[in-house]
């Protein structure tokens, strides 16, 4: 009951109808395409929740990402997308590890359990595009060599992921639309996935969910941005 109150005081009424509504979507797609593999509805539970607390500039959600990106390995090396599993167990859980602490350590404010969001400058920019090229080259000729499943999606997924994490730990806005757009590149790995066996439709819907959660994560911090510099 503590929780549910919580819950209720902590998000708005929107934020708990989109949590709710991500998670029935992912229970029922579950249920009716898949209903064996749980690794993966475990996975799409914890990745919702994340993407949620993301959205408030809560540290709890890159700590629910670390989580995430092991249980999203896995079920990637089953299905040898390499790219996927190297981006998120090599990738993405070591930038979610230093956005927890960058996040803990750049409160908005000490009685508030909200990141201070950071304004980039054109510097920062030409950082991350120069990163996010040079990871995606680097990557290309590796999942090249392990043979990966759909190569230069894999690859797109690399870069896209790299500049999500990236931004995530610099506390930028922008890390939101850097997600969005890297679940649309999954989108599309999963339709291929799902085409072959129905069941990973499950995953599918997972990546839909997130990619409208990013959306919404993405309209919170510009108001979190504008209120903290209120």
């Amino acid at each position: 009951m503590k929780i549910i109150n919580w819950a209720v005081a902590y998000f708005s009424k929107y934020e708990l109808m989109l949590w709710l509504g991500s998670m029935l979507a992912v229970l029922a797609t579950f249920f009716i395409f898949d209903r064996t593999n749980y690794l993966t509805l475990i996975a799409s539970i914890i990745g919702v929740t994340s993407l949620i607390f993301c959205a408030k500039g809560n540290p709890i959600g890159p700590f629910l990402m670390i989580i995430f990106s092991i249980l999203y390995g896995i079920i990637s090396f089953s299905l040898t997308y390499y790219g996927e599993m190297v981006t998120y167990v090599g990738m993405t859980l070591p930038m979610s590890a230093l956005s927890l602490i960058s996040w803990r350590k750049n409160p908005y404010a000490e009685d508030k359990v909200e990141v201070a969001v950071s304004c980039l400058t054109t510097k920062d920019w030409v950082k991350v595009a120069y990163l996010t090229i040079a990871v995606s080259i680097v990557f290309y000729f590796i999942l090249k060599y392990f043979n990966t499943a759909y190569l230069n999606v894999s690859t797109i997924s690399v870069g896209t992921s790299f500049a999500a994490a990236y931004l995530t730990y610099k506390r930028s806005p922008y890390y939101a639309i850097g997600y969005a757009i890297n679940d649309l590149v999954l989108i599309i790995l999963w339709i291929l996935a799902a085409i072959e066996d129905i069941s990973y439709l499950s995953v599918l819907m997972c990546f839909v969910i997130f990619f409208i959660n990013d959306l919404y994560g993405y309209i919170n911090w510009k108001r979190m941005e504008q209120r903290q510099t209120e």
